[in-house]
């Protein structure tokens, strides 16, 4: 069984990006989208219009200044390997208590639609809440960059709002 990591967030976070559960390398790390090869990071950078943050330490500091927040729809699950296709035995994090202590938090976008799967099989969730499936940043989406930038940008306009 396979634990995640604790949120990225706080009271000022207005979008809330979820992912499925880390993969091997960032549960190795113990840092979100550790994978050199995940395209989170290039993606947020681009859209926001901000030089791509090297370490982790800048990184979560860069989420943050943005009011974003950044967690996965499972607290643990089996898996072997970092695909999602492999997810067994999945157990949700507990977004009742979350929400109640992120009430800023009014858009959830999902990074890819495995995660929108899981959230929407295992979780209740708090009303007037907006919701939007991204393309995955994962290496294993072979949608090009700028393809799924143009659908990233919905949070840049999301944090406008």
């Amino acid at each position: 069984m396979k634990s995640g990591l604790d949120p990225i967030a706080s009271p000022a976070s207005r979008v809330l990006i979820l992912g499925t559960m880390p993969g091997e390398k960032s549960l190795a790390c113990q840092q979100y989208y550790a994978n050199p090869n995940n395209q989170l990071w290039k993606l947020l950078s681009a859209i926001l219009a901000e030089p791509t943050p090297i370490s982790y330490e800048d990184r979560v500091r860069f989420l943050l200044r943005q009011d974003i927040a950044v967690w996965d729809v499972l607290a643990s699950c089996d898996r072997v390997g970092s695909s999602d296709s492999a997810i067994a035995e999945e157990l949700p994090n507990d977004f009742e208590q979350f929400f109640r202590r992120h009430t800023a938090i009014d858009v959830l976008f999902f990074n890819g639609k495995k995660a929108e799967a899981l959230f929407r099989k295992h979780v209740t969730c708090k009303q007037g809440l907006a919701f939007a499936t991204l393309p995955s940043s994962s290496p294993a989406c072979a949608m090009r960059f700028e393809h799924k930038a143009k659908a990233w940008v919905a949070i840049a306009d999301a944090l406008k709002r």
